[in-house]
């Protein structure tokens, strides 16, 4: 016999005991009496031993009988005691949670954000895995993921955290050097720090016209190619150059005074979202869940993730007057 079947026969050999009757312990059970009374014979050939007597007016239980049912009692209560104590788990969130996130925005927000959630639940623990390659949530075992961009995979549930923009910001340093750039054509005489993707693209800069048009500016010619964006703008903050930046990861350095945005007016932010992913389940575990609605709250109040783009004006820099414009370009429409 099956251990599922086993279990039903066993759940009906109890339930017959406690009511005196098939037709008592069908209604209980919400199966038939004939159901009930073919798992009580299944068991009984599959101990080899009766357990009950039957007529046509009474049940009583043999001595086999009365011992199982003892013994069926214990197991019962032992299950009884097994999903309490998981009901008690669930209710006090704990366990671990592994997180796979990039490794700026592990650093710059998540990290930020895990002493309240362990102060929170101080059963919890929680493994982090700080990697900018796409991974594989359910395959690699990661309870939820958080990353920028639209995550395109239908076993997954996406939440967004924030839309986040990018900004071109250069430090006062650099600028009183080499001048503020007034038009994208200005670029042309300056040092150029860009990202470099894990495939390998450097993407565009892009640009606004007066004519509501865009622009992009290819970057071959960089002075500097990262693949870290937070070490961009610490590159800019250096003085290396002008950089093109999330404004989560400049916020800091433009409240510092490190940087100052460049023609914020001209240059194309984007719309980019950054998410939590996890696996597609009905019944998402408590620490997981708990993990989710506090990580969301804390990222919500994130002030560097939510700057509008009307703050940057008095970030601005400004181009000296007189200055002259560049001449060289560099911008494809």
């Amino acid at each position: 016999m099956e251990v599922s079947q086993r279990v039903r026969a066993i759940l009906s050999f109890v339930q017959v005991a406690d009511a005196g009757s098939f037709a008592a312990a069908g209604r209980a059970l919400g199966i038939s009496s004939a159901a009930v009374s073919k798992n009580v014979a299944a068991l009984e050939r599959g101990l080899g031993v009766r357990l009950m007597n039957r007529t046509t007016r009474t049940l009583s239980l043999t001595e086999e009988g009365a011992v199982f049912l003892r013994q069926a009692r214990v197991g019962l209560d032992a299950l009884d005691a097994a999903v309490d104590v998981l009901a008690e788990h669930r209710a006090q969130v704990a366990g671990r949670v592994r997180i796979s996130t990039s490794a700026a925005l592990g650093r710059d927000q998540l990290m930020r954000a895990l002493p309240g959630l362990m102060t929170r639940y101080p059963e919890l623990s929680v493994e982090v895995d700080f990697d900018d390659r796409v991974v594989d949530l359910v395959r690699d075992g990661y309870d939820l993921a958080i990353r920028g961009g639209q995550i395109a995979d239908s076993a997954l549930i996406s939440r967004p955290i924030c839309k986040f923009k990018l900004v071109l910001v250069a430090a006062p340093s650099y600028l009183a050097r080499a001048g503020v750039p007034r038009v994208p054509d200005d670029l042309a005489g300056h040092k150029l720090l860009v990202r470099r993707f894990l495939g390998g693209k450097v993407p565009p800069w892009s640009f606004r016209g007066a004519d509501g048009s865009v622009s992009s500016l290819e970057l071959d010619g960089a002075a500097l190619v990262l693949s870290a964006p937070e070490s961009l703008a610490q590159a800019a903050a250096d003085g290396l150059g002008i950089a093109q930046v999330g404004l989560h990861h400049a916020w800091p350095y433009l409240q510092s005074g490190q940087l100052r945005v460049v023609m914020p007016e001209r240059h194309v932010a984007g719309a980019y979202e950054m998410v939590m992913v996890y696996p597609h389940r009905a019944l998402v575990a408590s620490r997981v869940r708990a993990t989710i609605d506090y990580l969301l709250e804390a990222f919500a109040r994130d002030e560097a993730l939510h700057v509008p783009l009307s703050a940057l004006a008095s970030y601005a820099a400004k181009p000296a007057s007189g200055a002259p414009p560049r001449s060289r370009s560099r911008v494809r429409g």
